[in-house]
């Protein structure tokens, strides 16, 4: 009968709720949720950097109006080429 008992705690320890299992499980969750907190951490000091130059920085400004917007300077032309063709494979 103790030795019953004994098992079902050391069984309940291992797979339980609160057990040895869970514990893994939410470490290596926690793990990865780390990962995720510092890639998006990085992204948004990217994006800060970018939002910081489109405010203050013409050279980003200009490449952008030229480059997205197809906007040019007085006097000068803007030429827009078709894509290449892909060829077929």
């Amino acid at each position: 009968m103790l030795a019953a008992g004994v098992f079902l705690l050391l069984v309940h320890d291992l797979f339980g709720e609160h057990g040895l299992l869970a514990l893994r499980r939410s470490q290596k969750e926690a793990t990865r949720l780390e990962q995720e907190i510092a890639a998006l951490n990085e992204e948004n000091q990217r994006l800060a950097g970018e939002i910081e130059a489109l405010k203050s920085d013409p050279a980003t400004i200009e490449r952008i109006a030229r480059d997205e917007m197809g906007l040019a300077k007085p006097g000068e032309f803007v030429f827009t080429l078709p894509p290449k063709p892909q060829s077929p494979e």
